[in-house]
């Protein structure tokens, strides 16, 4: 591990019944997300990165500053750790109003210190009008943004967030998630971001780490990942491709958008999106169909040429393909019949019918 920046970390740490045993090497100022199934370990990983567990054997570095290193006998306690803690379930004073608790955030760092201001933190997660409440007077969304504005007032190295939003409803989740990508749009801050939940890591992370009994599976680029016919992700109903797009052109007519990805262009719901704009787009391979000739005479408006690049049994009587669009990867969730009727092949040239395209931020 000899980057000097982002995160750099190789854990082991025993239980009776579980053994963490990780390398993490993660770029600096992204979003990476750890991502598994309960039990492999996400938030073990993340106490110990903190240093609120110590793990037996182990070395943890951000931005070349070593928290800890068993071969040297370092290990600095973690109220020294320049970092900030989102936990699941929002855990403020509850004797405290919302300023005194951000105000007992920044009481860690001197102010000659401090990289990013209280008024800053509040602006950035919209809390100014919450100010004089106590914490049992707030929303759980309300009271999660509070949380990471004073996990943001400590001016941490690294924000790590534990499923911050797991024990909120749809509706406060939806509230909570265009502050996170303000946030790292605006900070360029380095998180490290725990989640079981595939729509929030497609929409906020860049770099995915999948952890599978405490063990990496897997680590790349987000995109990448979930698409990788040999990995879970890209199985199932809810497998998806992500994809990076800008806003090229308007049909004010129709209410639709042109975005324009690597891999060609697609049609979407207008929603006030303005021209150069970029956003990431989430297709669900559940709304891919395929074709040997382009369509014609059909509802769906986004059909692209692609190639095929692999197929992989999916669910029983089910096929998922691996489409190439130019650079970008797609994925294609149809029956093993009509795999078999088309005579699917890697290579071959085929037509993608994208039925809808999500829009993530």
């Amino acid at each position: 591990m000899s980057a000097t920046s982002g995160l750099q970390a190789r854990l082991q740490l025993d239980r009776a019944d579980f053994r963490l045993d990780v390398a993490l090497d993660l770029p600096a100022g992204q979003v990476s997300a750890l991502f598994g199934a309960s039990g492999s370990g996400k938030t073990s990983c993340l106490r110990a990165i903190a240093g609120l567990e110590r793990a037996a054997r182990g070395r943890v570095a951000i931005n070349g500053e070593v928290w800890q290193d068993d071969a040297h006998q370092r290990f600095v306690p973690v109220h020294q750790r320049a970092l900030g803690y989102v936990f699941q379930d929002a855990q403020l004073f509850a004797h405290l109003n919302v300023a005194d608790n951000l105000a007992f955030g920044m009481q860690r760092v001197p102010a000659a210190q401090r990289r990013v201001s209280l008024d800053q933190a509040v602006a950035l997660l919209g809390i100014a009008h919450l100010m004089q409440r106590k914490p049992d007077t707030l929303s759980g969304g309300e009271r999660q943004r509070v949380c990471i504005a004073r996990a943001l007032a400590s001016s941490p190295r690294i924000l790590l967030m534990d499923e911050p939003l797991a024990a909120l409803d749809a509706a406060r989740k939806a509230e909570i998630l265009p502050y996170l990508e303000q946030l790292h749009r605006e900070l360029a801050m380095t998180v490290l971001y725990v989640s079981h939940a595939s729509d929030e890591v497609a929409r906020l992370a860049e770099h995915l780490v999948l952890l599978d009994h405490g063990k990496v599976q897997a680590s790349g680029p987000t995109a990448e990942l979930l698409t990788r016919l040999d990995l879970p992700l890209a199985h199932g109903d809810a497998a998806a491709a992500v994809l990076d797009a800008t806003i090229v052109g308007h049909d004010a007519q129709y209410h639709l958008s042109l975005a324009r990805f690597a891999g060609g262009e697609l049609s979407i719901a207008h929603q006030s999106l303005v021209l150069g704009q970029t956003l990431r787009i989430r297709v669900q391979a559940r709304d891919v169909s395929l074709s040997l000739q382009r369509p014609s005479g059909t509802s769906i408006l986004n059909i692209l040429p692609v190639r095929v690049l692999a197929l992989s049994p999916d669910s029983p009587g089910q096929v998922m393909v691996q489409l190439g669009a130019g650079p970008c990867t797609l994925l294609a969730r149809i029956t093993e019949k009509s795999a078999h009727g088309l005579a699917l092949a890697p290579g071959l040239a085929v037509f993608a019918q994208i039925k809808g395209v999500a829009i993530l931020g």
